[in-house]
């Protein structure tokens, strides 16, 4: 089982993350790819609270493919095209994902991703013992 913890000696965390998680040595990866707002059916959901919805549902797709859940999520690297934008990425990161899971999180703001419509990426990294 992974382990999530916030070392006293750092600052409480800014949002729904832990600073860090302890994975075991027995422990099954899975990486998985940059996601963005589009559905299966190749369709770019519209606003940036829309298309980070569809990333974590994408997410929780590739998880359970592998026959994992977001409780074995350890890590994500968010990728916004606006700081504008947190504020819709987290109502839609806790409608999906929910505050219970709280892997480890970096975010980052750019100035744009594969496609100029696309407002957000994210990429996941989680184990399994």
């Amino acid at each position: 089982m992974n382990t999530a913890m916030n070392p006293k000696t750092v600052h409480k965390p800014g949002g729904s993350y832990s600073h860090t998680v302890k994975v075991p040595a027995n422990a099954e990866w899975l990486v998985i790819s940059g996601q963005v707002g589009v559905d299966a059916k190749g369709k770019l959901a519209d606003g940036v609270r829309k298309q980070s919805e569809q990333v974590f549902r994408n997410i929780l797709a590739c998880l359970r493919a592998n026959g994992m859940s977001k409780k074995d999520l350890v890590k994500f690297t968010v990728y916004i095209t606006d700081s504008r934008f947190v504020d819709d990425y987290r109502a839609a990161r806790k409608k999906i994902i929910g505050d219970d899971t709280q892997p480890t999180s970096t975010l980052v703001v750019v100035d744009g991703l594969a496609s100029a419509a696309m407002l957000v990426e994210i990429e996941a990294w989680a184990a399994k013992a």
